[in-house]
């Protein structure tokens, strides 16, 4: 399987903002929603992401664009970065997890901080997020209790210190 990964900016030559925007979203529900029930319940992904979030996102990509994995033609993953260091975003299609896709995508976002001359990263990860970033270096910093929706969400904000 020959995956390419390829920037927001480049991806707007093939598609309009607004599809690209509304494909990002359907492919981020469709992945917190493919979490095993017994890592998050049924009602703690239904409050992290009660619908696909929409047009709204617009800025948000416009302010950190992500890398987007792609094969063929098909969006399967996504990853950004923001101006303080921080990913925002990190999500691959449930079809498509446990591929190196994620490993793809990161290796971006390093480089990309690299050039920047950022001396570290920060991630608020998932519990399923959390090893990925783990095993590359990342260090846990705290447990944090997320409220969305009404429920109380976990999550760990982690950080790696770039030399």
């Amino acid at each position: 399987m020959e995956i390419h990964i390829r920037t927001y900016r480049e991806m707007l030559a093939s598609f309009s903002e607004r599809d690209l925007v509304c494909t990002l979203g359907q492919l981020y529900h469709r992945a917190v929603h493919a979490i095993d029930s017994a890592i998050y319940s049924d009602r703690e992904k239904q409050a992290w992401s009660p619908e696909p979030p929409g047009l709204d996102w617009t800025q948000r990509f416009r302010d950190a664009p992500p890398w987007i994995a792609l094969q063929k033609e098909r969006i399967i993953g996504f990853m950004n970065l923001q101006k303080d260091a921080h990913i925002d975003l990190a999500f691959v299609d449930p079809e498509f997890q446990r591929q190196g896709i994620s490993e793809k995508l990161y290796r971006c976002v390093e480089q990309e901080a690299r050039n920047r001359n950022l001396n570290h990263l920060s991630v608020d990860a998932s519990h399923i997020a959390r090893p990925f970033f783990e095993k590359h270096g990342f260090k846990v910093l705290r447990k944090n209790r997320v409220l969305r929706n009404g429920c109380v969400l976990i999550n760990f904000s982690l950080e790696k210190v770039l030399h």
